[in-house]
């Protein structure tokens, strides 16, 4: 099977054809030139087909995702030569932005300012925002042109400055954790425990295309999942299943999801 065979049975979609396209092209240039590559930064569903890639392209070893901390949620994906055991020190960068005043900035504030400046997605991982304070994780090049162009995020006025990644203050993600039993670990049966909707509801929205496992689309219900999977559904939020213990007297299993908020 040759690149365009390949890349058209890989990719869902124009757009993914593209950014596979793109992956393919870093680990060709780290495998010819034994050099290290690197892509922009990916959400975790660019991340999940990166990966199918990789796989079919039966490639196991020399890459590591990496967005500027432990958890990150965006992360870029580098190629390593056999010399190399990790990604260069300066590889990703973080700026900080601070504020004076009781204004209340969100991440969509941070987002829609960063993008007003004409930058791309993909030049920015992931947006840490606490009281009168923001950390963003970029590409080096894009933090240079922060430093100098990042004046104010709508009308508030921001002050910034580098910053070394371990000096990130990473924000607890606000989370419940939901205790509950199912008859069986059917997407359907946790997604419905995991956002407290009914069965067929959480069916529905599966049949959809609305609900994602592990960052990939799944419009299967009756799809097992395990502990350790994380589900996404579009309009209720992200919940993983943390754990599954033993049948009950009633053969129902019991389940611990983490549902963020």
């Amino acid at each position: 099977m040759d690149r365009r065979e390949l890349l058209d049975k890989a990719a869902r979609d124009a757009e993914e054809r593209m950014l596979l396209s793109r992956v393919w092209d870093k680990w060709e240039q780290c495998r010819l030139r034994n050099v290290p590559a690197a892509t922009d930064f990916l959400s975790p569903q660019e991340q999940a087909s990166a990966q199918r890639l990789l796989h079919m392209l039966g490639v196991q070893d020399g890459y590591v995702f990496f967005g500027g901390y432990g958890g990150a949620e965006r992360q870029r994906l580098f190629f390593l030569p056999d010399w190399a055991a990790e990604p260069e020190p300066d590889a990703i960068a973080a700026v900080t932005a601070s504020w004076y005043g009781g204004e209340s900035l969100t991440h969509r504030d941070f987002l829609g300012s960063l993008m007003g400046l004409g930058l791309t997605r993909g030049t920015i991982g992931d947006i840490l925002v606490t009281e009168n304070r923001c950390q963003v994780l970029t590409l080096p090049k894009t933090a240079a042109f922060l430093l100098s162009d990042w004046e104010s995020a709508g009308r508030v006025k921001l002050k910034t400055a580098s910053l070394p990644l371990e000096e990130l203050e990473i924000p607890a993600q606000p989370c419940k954790e939901v205790r509950d039993t199912v008859s069986s670990l059917r997407l359907d049966n946790v997604l419905a425990a995991g956002f407290s909707v009914s069965r067929g509801k959480a069916a529905e929205a599966v049949e959809k295309g609305a609900v994602q496992v592990n960052w990939t689309v799944c419009q299967k219900p009756d799809k097992p999942v395990a502990a350790g999977d994380t589900i996404t559904c579009r309009g209720l939020g992200k919940c993983v299943l943390d754990s599954v213990g033993g049948p009950t007297k009633k053969g129902r299993l019991p389940v611990v999801i983490r549902r963020f908020v």
